[in-house]
């Protein structure tokens, strides 16, 4: 990140924490150059892009002054009393790169003209493939243009996935429990054969796992290596190494759900992906989480003997090319990048937080935490002897919404443990105290 970038970040993070409000002056620019240890046009240069993105702006003779916001935090946030929301899966609404965005939406026009309005290409725009080259590439996923297939988010990849033949014959999804929701009820909705596997905050049922690939009707894992959803945990090395071994082997698919590619705190993280040398790996990258859901696209990355067939099953160009074009401008002007960590940074701070204040209100030891300072998700195991309604109930009362465990495991499904899927994407960091407390109170009346 160059140094002007790096400022804009900075002032960026202050801007929402606080320290400079709205309507606020900023630093002389001679300040500022003191405070950054830089050249005048470096600070030039990044008070320039940040009034260029209606963040800030300048008064002739008298300076730079915060952008009095229409939504402030107080006026959308709210205090305690409007809820505490521990369930949400969406990102922070008051996260969302709007004006950046915005501006990427105008180049995008600007760009590429008529041609946003016209049908697109299947396969998704070319350019924005082009710049996710080494968007993936950062992640150790290498591939052509002809293997990336732009789909309308992760979803409509799992659903062609689940509908299309593979080279293996397999016909049985083989999933996690617990897993992804929406997946396992769409797999239920359409009566595809599914099988699971059970995965906990210590790992999964490798001998079951093994078993399953070896049967024959599989033809293919859905996994999520990095910070999975509910249980918040990932894979180790080793066992990413040894997932992509096990494919190999018994000629089966693994689809790897990597949503959480762009958010994960460790950046020395190699899909399963990196390490199948027999084609045996589909990957999947999503947008949703990092810039807003709204944008509904996603990226699958296909063995080339594959592309054809699941093409087939896409058949149109059914994802937005003014939300593609302004992607690729959001990606190639490095706002992506400063937003992943803008991002990565925020997110962490809130795990890290509702950790501390679990291990401050569970002296009793009633839940159990999955290790998960990574991620946006964590387990929260509970007591056998809980009852899940009325603790959901009275945690209502309260204003404080949490998601139950069960949604994420198959109907059929026995071997179900007792958890809140714990997310702080939506959770600002000044109300995980109240909100922790309130729920060790009703968990501890029992």
């Amino acid at each position: 990140m160059k140094k002007h970038q790096a400022i804009t970040a900075d002032i960026e993070s202050k801007i929402r924490d606080g320290h400079y409000k709205s309507g606020q002056k900023l630093p002389s620019v001679r300040q500022a150059m003191q405070i950054y240890h830089c050249s005048q046009s470096t600070i030039t240069q990044a008070y320039t892009e940040l009034e260029q993105r209606h963040v800030i702006y300048t008064i002739p003779q008298s300076g730079y002054y915060v952008v009095d916001r229409f939504c402030s935090d107080q006026t959308n946030r709210g205090g305690f009393n409007d809820g505490i929301d521990f369930s949400s899966a969406s990102p922070d609404l008051h996260l969302f790169p709007y004006r950046d965005f915005q501006h990427c939406i105008n180049k995008a026009i600007d760009t590429h003209k008529y041609n946003l309005f016209t049908y697109g290409h299947p396969q998704g725009l070319c350019s924005l493939k082009q710049a996710l080259i080494s968007l993936l590439a950062d992640d150790q996923v290498f591939a052509r243009t002809e293997q990336i297939i732009v789909t309308s988010g992760i979803h409509q990849a799992l659903e062609i996935a689940a509908r299309m033949p593979f080279p293996n014959q397999g016909s049985t999804v083989l999933v996690e429990q617990p897993s992804y929701d929406l997946f396992l009820r769409y797999l239920e909705r359409e009566e595809i054969p599914v099988r699971g596997v059970a995965r906990t905050a210590q790992g999964i049922d490798w001998q079951a796992l093994e078993e399953a690939f070896s049967s024959g009707e599989i033809k293919f894992f859905y996994t999520m290596s990095r910070c999975q959803n509910p249980l918040g945990t990932s894979y180790s090395t080793e066992e990413r190494r040894k997932l992509a071994k096990l494919a190999s082997t018994y000629d089966v698919y693994i689809v790897e759900d990597d949503y959480m590619a762009d958010l994960g705190v460790n950046r020395q993280f190699d899909p399963i992906y990196s390490y199948n040398q027999s084609s045996h790996v589909i990957y999947l990258k999503s947008f949703s989480k990092m810039i807003f859901p709204g944008l509904r696209l996603g990226v699958a990355v296909l063995p080339e003997h594959l592309v054809e067939t699941f093409q087939s099953y896409k058949s149109y160009g059914d994802t937005s090319l003014l939300s593609q074009a302004a992607l690729e401008v959001y990606i190639r002007n490095g706002m992506y990048q400063r937003h992943k960590q803008l991002l990565s940074k925020e997110y962490s701070s809130r795990m890290q937080a509702l950790h501390a204040t679990v291990k401050h209100y569970n002296e009793k030891g009633l839940v159990q935490l999955a290790d998960t300072h990574s991620s946006m998700y964590t387990q929260f195991k509970l007591p056998l002897t809980i009852n899940m309604d009325q603790l959901i109930k009275r945690l209502a009362s309260k204003h404080i919404t949490v998601a139950p465990g069960n949604p994420f495991y198959l109907s059929s499904w026995l071997k179900r443990e007792k958890f809140l899927r714990m997310s702080v994407s939506r959770t600002p960091l000044e109300h995980i105290d109240q909100g922790i407390k309130g729920i060790m109170e009703e968990i501890q009346r029992g």
